[in-house]
């Protein structure tokens, strides 16, 4: 189901649901329904705790389901800050709520002189948009990091990271938790031919990897440069990095129902239980 989702149904202490898996930009229509099309964003509950990785799109109807689950403390985490990874930022309701906490984290930054506050305020301005984050009525805190560094969250729970190759840069997560692990890894571009040795030192023997399967090996050499990887890239690297689940994300705008049932079929057939993400989609970890 792709929208109006309710509570979270798998029963696990580790949980995943997509709510925007798309890259670039928001392709709602008829022929983006099985799939969705809202860019990137995916909630994760894990140790008791909320973690929100990026803020696309899938930010809003994300929020729209938190409000009724009462007050919401949660972190935040952004792969980087191109705008289909904080368009929803201004949409997302529980920003505008008392009584609710957030943490943003953000990687990719600080090499620029420059951090998340900073992108939100240039982005929530005038002639943009007519109201800026200072009207938030959350509390919210922000936090700017090297991609590298570990994150201790909260007590118990630290989240591994590494950079990745994407203009201005970008990071990826790997999360642990009770003995089992995800990494998400998006937005990446790979160099044909070998593996990227940091996303297999961060990714090695992970339960699940979500990866940017932005395009196909064929379609590649038209968007080299572009910072994005493809699903037969993602197969490789969970091959060699012992990899259980991968799941296939970051969809390109271009791609439809029938083109990314094509692939889901390919990609089952060359690494059986290989997923693609869908907006509404439940993972127990």
């Amino acid at each position: 189901m792709v929208h109006g989702v309710a509570a979270l149904s798998v029963p696990s202490d580790f949980l995943v649901r997509f709510w925007g898996v798309r890259g670039s930009i928001a392709c709602p229509g008829p022929r983006f329904m099985r799939y969705g099309g809202n860019t990137s964003c995916v909630e994760v509950r894990m140790g008791g705790r909320l973690l929100i990785f990026d803020g696309g799109t899938g930010l809003r109807p994300l929020g729209e389901m938190l409000l009724k689950e009462g007050p919401v403390d949660a972190d935040v985490l952004l792969s980087h800050t191109h705008v289909d990874h904080i368009q929803g930022f201004p949409f997302f309701q529980p920003l505008f709520q008392t009584g609710n906490r957030f943490r943003l984290w953000a990687g990719n930054l600080t090499a620029a002189g420059m951090g998340i506050n900073d992108v939100l305020c240039r982005y929530m301005a005038t002639p943009l948009f007519p109201v800026p984050p200072q009207i938030f009525a959350a509390e919210v805190t922000y936090h700017d990091f090297a991609a590298g560094e570990p994150l201790p969250l909260h007590p118990g729970l630290t989240l591994r990271t590494a950079p990745l190759n994407h203009p201005q840069g970008a990071t990826a997560y790997r999360m642990e938790h009770g003995g089992r692990s995800l990494c998400y890894v998006t937005d990446t571009e790979h160099v044909e031919g070998t593996r990227d040795s940091t996303i297999l030192k961060l990714v090695a023997n992970a339960d699940t990897m979500i990866y940017d399967a932005t395009y196909t090996d064929e379609e590649y050499p038209r968007y080299r440069g572009w910072g994005h990887s493809t699903w037969q890239e993602a197969l490789r690297l969970a091959d060699q990095a012992g990899v259980h689940r991968v799941v296939l994300f970051h969809h390109d705008p271009g791609h439809d129902d029938e083109t990314m049932d094509r692939i889901a079929n390919a990609a089952e057939r060359e690494r059986p239980g290989t997923l693609v993400a869908r907006e509404g989609m439940e993972l127990a970890i």
